[in-house]
C-alpha cells in the first residue's frame, strides 16, 4: 500500500532534479570576472529557467494546485530584456525541445500565487544567489503545504557532497514526506534512496553549528552570543542556502539559526526558503521553530507573518538554544 502523498513526492523529486540539471549547466559555464562585476544576470537566467520548469512539471500533475513562488515573468516579457529573455528560453528548450516562448513565461507565471490556500506549493528555484555565483553551494526547494502543514518537501542541493561517501560525485536531493522521514538520493542519476538522520550529540560543546554567509542574512555577532553561552567551541560553518537544513538531516551539523540583524530592521521571512528544509530536518528526527520556540507558520500567504527567526537543530539541543538565545537576548 502506498504511502500518503508518495505520488506528489514522486513528481517533486522528478521536478527538482530536472531544474538541477538546468542550473548546473549555468554554474558550469560561469566565467571568473562575474563576481567581479557583480553580473547577476547568470544566476538569473538560470533562477527563470529552473522555476518554469519545477513550475510546468507540477501544474502538468496537479492544475488545480496553486504555487507560491519566488520569480514572475514581468521582468522578461520587457522589451529591454529580450536578450535575457532568450537565454531563458534556450536553457529550458535544452531540456524541453517543444517549448515556446510563451510556454516558458506562461510556466514561470504558474508560480504567482499569493494568497494562503488549503494546499498549495511554494518553491525557490535558486536559494542561495551569491553561492550559485560563487560556484557554491545552492539548493532548489520545493514544498507541498496542506492545512497549514508541510507534507512533501524535495530539495536538491547540487553541490553538497554525501557525507557518507566523500568520493562520491557532489549532489544530492533531500526529500521528506510528512511521518515518512527523510532520504537522500542521488542528483547525478536516479539511486536508491538512503535515510537520513540527525546527530544524537547532547552536550553543547560538542555540537557543531552553521549559519549564512553573508551577515546581513543572519546576525553573526547575536549567532557568536549564543555559541558563547552554550560553550560551543568549533567555529561556525557558513554555507549559503537551504543546503545548512541538509547538514542538520544528516547529522553532520547540529545547530542552524537564522537570527534577526539590524541590518534589515522588520524582516520577515520568505516561506519558500525554509518550508522544504524545515521539513527535511523535521522528518529526520530534528526540530525547526522560530526564535521563541513557536512553530512555523504557513498559514498567511508568502511571508512567515507570525514568526522571528529560525532555529533548526538535532532537537536533543533546542531547548538549550532556545535558552541562549533568550539569554543574549534574541527573543521577544
Amino acid at each position: 500500500m502506498s504511502q500518503p502523498f508518495q505520488h506528489e513526492r514522486d513528481v517533486a523529486l522528478a521536478a527538482v532534479r530536472e531544474a538541477a540539471r538546468l542550473t548546473q549547466a549555468v554554474q558550469a559555464e560561469l566565467q571568473p570576472d562575474v563576481i567581479e562585476k557583480q553580473d547577476r544576470s547568470p544566476v538569473t537566467v538560470a533562477d527563470f529557467g529552473s522555476q518554469a520548469l519545477v513550475c510546468h512539471t507540477i501544474k502538468a500533475a496537479f492544475p488545480e494546485d496553486p504555487i507560491i513562488a519566488e520569480e514572475d515573468a514581468s521582468a522578461l516579457r520587457q522589451a529591454d530584456n529580450v536578450v535575457q529573455r532568450e537565454q531563458v528560453v534556450q536553457r529550458v528548450q535544452a531540456l524541453r525541445p517543444d517549448a515556446t516562448t510563451e510556454d516558458v513565461l506562461g510556466w514561470i507565471d504558474c508560480g504567482n500565487a499569493l494568497e494562503y490556500s488549503k494546499r498549495y506549493w511554494t518553491l525557490d528555484p535558486i536559494d542561495g544567489t551569491k553561492g550559485f555565483l560563487r560556484g557554491d553551494q545552492y539548493a532548489i526547494a520545493l514544498a507541498l503545504v496542506v492545512e497549514g502543514q508541510i507534507v512533501v518537501a524535495a530539495m536538491a542541493c547540487p553541490n553538497l557532497l554525501d557525507p557518507t561517501d566523500p568520493t562520491a560525485p557532489p549532489g544530492g536531493i533531500y526529500t521528506a514526506i510528512q511521518h515518512g522521514g527523510t532520504v537522500r538520493v542521488a542528483l547525478p542519476e536516479p539511486s536508491k534512496p538512503t535515510p537520513v538522520s540527525v546527530s544524537t550529540r547532547q552536550q553543547p560543546t560538542d555540537a557543531l553549528y552553521c549559519e549564512s554567509v553573508e551577515s546581513g542574512h543572519s546576525s553573526h555577532k547575536g549567532a557568536a552570543a549564543m555559541a558563547a553561552h552554550l560553550g560551543l567551541t568549533a567555529d561556525p560553518v557558513r554555507m549559503d542556502s537551504q543546503a545548512k537544513y541538509a547538514l542538520i538531516a544528516h547529522g553532520i551539523a547540529d545547530i542552524y539559526t537564522r537570527l534577526p540583524t539590524p541590518k534589515r530592521p522588520g524582516y520577515i521571512e520568505n516561506i519558500w526558503d525554509h518550508a522544504a528544509g524545515a521539513l527535511v530536518v523535521t522528518e529526520a528526527g530534528g526540530r525547526v521553530t522560530d526564535v521563541n520556540g513557536e512553530p512555523l507558520n504557513f498559514t498567511y500567504g508568502q511571508k512567515l507573518e507570525r514568526n522571528r527567526g529560525i532555529v533548526a537543530t538535532n532537537g536533543l539541543l533546542h531547548d538549550e538554544v532556545l535558552a541562549a538565545l533568550t539569554a543574549v537576548g534574541f527573543t521577544d
